[in-house]
């Protein structure tokens, strides 16, 4: 193969990426090389394009961006065992320090010097991307390669929705975007009794809908405790997934749960959000922060999807990766899933 490879990068301060031609990277010890099959574009991808304000803080140009991605082991660093070239792989994108106390008790989503692939090093966005042997997942064959692209985003949709007992119980999702559509999926295919997810976007509630949402709600004209009254819903509701960062979905999620309920959060928020914590006292709610993925998170998601789980719906656009700024287009208007890049030629 050649030394060079194609990679979009966020070469200066400013709205955008850059197709360019860069070195293929070397795996060096411990280290795999990756040849990239298919990347799946993040709402973190989009932050970065725009150069909002949490990109400025972020990011620092050159940086080839993207996290999400499924490819083939191209090669090994030394000392590297258990993977073969050929081999089909994801990554965990997160790289974590493997010496904290959250790192020595298996719980890497909250190691404190964590190092983004695609943030902090060069990321998925390319022919090539060199992460850790420790962050290489092996991925069955037979999982279509168009859902494990997404597999990074799945990964925290699967964390956010199986962080509390689902059997029987009755779930609200505020924020339909592309990770609250899949929980809605994965919520249904375990055992939820109804799932109720809210936005304001027509054109993804739709597709929660077609994922298996029992209603869609659009709280900008739709009321939503009366579509709770003929889901049969009595007390509230017993879980709640928070996606979308708002304000105003998180009050009225706070103010339809039922005491006791369950509330994971996932969503960040542009700014500092007002909670009202004598509803969450009187309530008894639990309340729990997500971050990431954990580890074993990635062997659900084949596994759900290996059982029945399926996420087609959720995918919306697929573009060569040469026409890279149609896809961050889809994404930016609100009008898509997931938006896929080809880069297998």
């Amino acid at each position: 193969m050649t030394n060079t490879m194609d990679a979009l990068v966020k070469s200066e301060c400013g709205k955008g990426l850059t197709l360019v031609k860069k070195p293929i990277p070397e795996p060096g010890p411990g280290e795999v090389l990756i040849k990239i099959h298919k990347t799946a574009i993040c709402g973190t991808d989009v932050h970065i394009y725009n150069w909002d304000p949490w990109a400025q803080l972020h990011i620092k140009p050159p940086m080839t961006i993207g996290h999400e991605y499924v490819g083939e082991v191209a090669g090994l660093g030394v000392g590297v065992k258990g993977l073969e070239v050929g081999q089909r792989v994801s990554g965990e994108g997160h790289i974590t320090c493997h010496r904290c106390r959250n790192c020595h008790t298996g719980n890497i989503q909250w190691c404190k010097d964590t190092i983004g692939v695609g943030v902090d090093r060069d990321g998925a966005f390319a022919e090539y991307v060199c992460i850790p042997a420790t962050n290489v997942i092996e991925i069955d064959e037979r999982i279509p390669e168009d859902i494990v692209s997404f597999f990074d985003a799945f990964g925290n949709a699967t964390h956010t929705a199986l962080m509390f007992p689902l059997v029987g119980e009755d779930v609200l999702i505020t924020g339909a975007g592309p990770i609250g559509i899949i929980a809605a999926g994965i919520c249904k295919f375990s055992g939820a009794r109804r799932v109720i997810i809210t936005d304001v976007n027509e054109y993804r509630l739709e597709l929660a809908r077609r994922i298996g949402a029992d209603a869609a709600v659009n709280v900008a004209k739709d009321d939503l405790e009366t579509v709770m009254r003929e889901q049969g819903l009595c007390e509230g509701f017993d879980v709640g997934l928070e996606m979308s960062g708002s304000r105003e979905a998180f009050a009225q999620m706070l103010g339809v749960m039922r005491n006791g309920g369950m509330i994971s959060l996932l969503g960040l928020a542009n700014k500092p959000i007002e909670v009202d914590m004598n509803e969450v006292i009187c309530k008894g709610l639990t309340l729990r922060g997500i971050y990431g993925r954990k580890m074993d998170n990635w062997h659900q998601m084949s596994y759900m999807v290996q059982g029945g789980l399926d996420l087609s719906p959720v995918i919306t656009h697929r573009f060569h990766y040469t026409e890279f700024e149609k896809g961050f287009e889809a994404m930016i208007s609100g009008n898509s899933g997931k938006v896929i890049l080809d880069w297998k030629g």
